[in-house]
């Protein structure tokens, strides 16, 4: 393998969606040079304004020539774009030795090139937003917790991990779109596999599999999403403990499940083009608009216990509403992120393809951290 390539110190922050947010302002003040990219210089320069960073950092139009002279060895560039263009920007880091960083789920694609990324001395840091992110943070935290606790002595694990992000006052449709609405459909078209009663299921349509779910008194509803089965290796669960419960999945408010029946009615036929013309029309019925005040709610919970009674368990739970200056999705989403790429820029990250934390055992700083930064992720025991 090659020596770890030195981080320039520049940043190369592509994307003025909605998750971009006060990350980039933490970036400001921890690289040398941090550059906002955007369809448009004016998008990017329109953004850096809404975060109050004008003049902390450069403003670029995202144009591939552009943006591919830009980027030097030892640069770290963070893709906030949609996640089927993730793996082209990594293919341009490997071309020019920078390193790469993003908050979405590891592709297949993305495996491979991060496996050539580790050969030549780059980092690509994945899966490092809210969710996939901070829930993964959180489940090393709480494994590590109850393996000091129980070991790794025969025991029996419930976990469960739930994310969502939801109108802070609830409307009839129980829910605001803050991104694209043909993702949120996909992602409801995709089979879930996961552990219940420690028999693994698979739902081909997850909303199908819909619950009550309780939080400190409120009632959510959450249903399983991709596949939780990686996730008992990822998460380091001590070969001894035999997984009862397994979900990693969404969060809802409740009466999500009965205001969307519509729109169930119309995934259930695989039309492509009638689900493209709900999407557009979900997007001008049910925006996240300027004075809408959105919520991000995430639960992980886990309980162990060993054959002689012996349990030990805890939930960390992130609530968090907007404010004027930014969404809760946005501070969610970029603050962790921009954590995993100051990790780059000091050199505590090795090369190689990480996804959140490339040291589970920093995963109890990973929180105080993030608590630092208005994040307060809160145990309960």
């Amino acid at each position: 393998m090659s020596d770890r390539v030195e981080a320039s110190g520049t940043v190369h922050w592509i994307g003025t969606g909605l998750s971009t947010g006060s990350g980039v302002a933490l970036l400001c003040e921890r690289a040398g040079q941090v550059t906002l990219w955007g369809r448009t210089a004016l998008k990017a320069e329109a953004c850096l304004d809404r975060l109050g960073l004008t003049g902390a950092a450069a403003a670029g139009a995202a144009e591939p020539a552009t943006l591919a002279a830009a980027i030097g060895p030892g640069d770290v560039v963070v893709s906030m774009v949609p996640a089927t263009e993730h793996a082209a920007l990594l293919r341009l880091c490997l071309d020019r030795g920078a390193h790469f960083a993003c908050s979405s789920y590891t592709s297949p694609e993305l495996e491979r090139a991060g496996q050539q990324a580790r050969g030549k001395g780059l980092v690509a840091l994945t899966e490092a937003g809210l969710d996939p992110g901070i829930d993964h943070v959180l489940a090393h935290a709480l494994v590590a917790r109850a393996g000091k606790a129980i070991g790794d002595t025969p025991a029996r694990a419930w976990f469960t991990s739930y994310c969502g992000g939801v109108p802070a006052v609830a409307d009839e449709f129980r829910y605001r779109f803050s991104w694209a609405p043909r993702g949120v459909l996909s992602a409801l078209c995709s089979p879930a596999t996961y552990l219940e009663s420690g028999v693994e299921h698979t739902v081909q349509r997850p909303w199908e599999a819909t619950r009550a779910y309780q939080l400190n008194g409120e009632t959510f509803e959450v249903y399983p999403n991709r596949d939780s089965r990686p996730f008992v290796r990822q998460y380091t669960l001590p070969a001894g403990w035999v997984p009862q419960t397994f979900v990693r999945g969404t969060l809802r408010l409740d009466g999500w499940h009965a205001a969307w029946q519509p729109v169930f009615d119309v995934l259930r036929t695989g039309d492509d083009e009638r689900i493209d013309a709900l999407a557009a029309d979900l997007l001008a019925r049910y925006p996240m608009g300027e004075g809408d005040r959105d919520r991000v709610v995430l639960a992980v919970e886990l309980t162990v216990e060993a054959g002689d009674g012996t349990r030990c368990g805890g939930r960390y739970l992130l609530d968090l509403v907007g404010d004027e200056r930014q969404t809760a999705m946005a501070r969610a989403v970029s603050v962790p992120l921009a954590f995993g790429v100051t990790g780059i820029l000091d050199g505590t990250s090795p090369a190689g393809l990480h996804r959140a934390l490339p040291d589970p055992s920093a995963a109890e700083p990973f929180i105080e951290a993030l608590r630092g930064q208005g994040l307060d992720c809160r145990l309960t025991t």
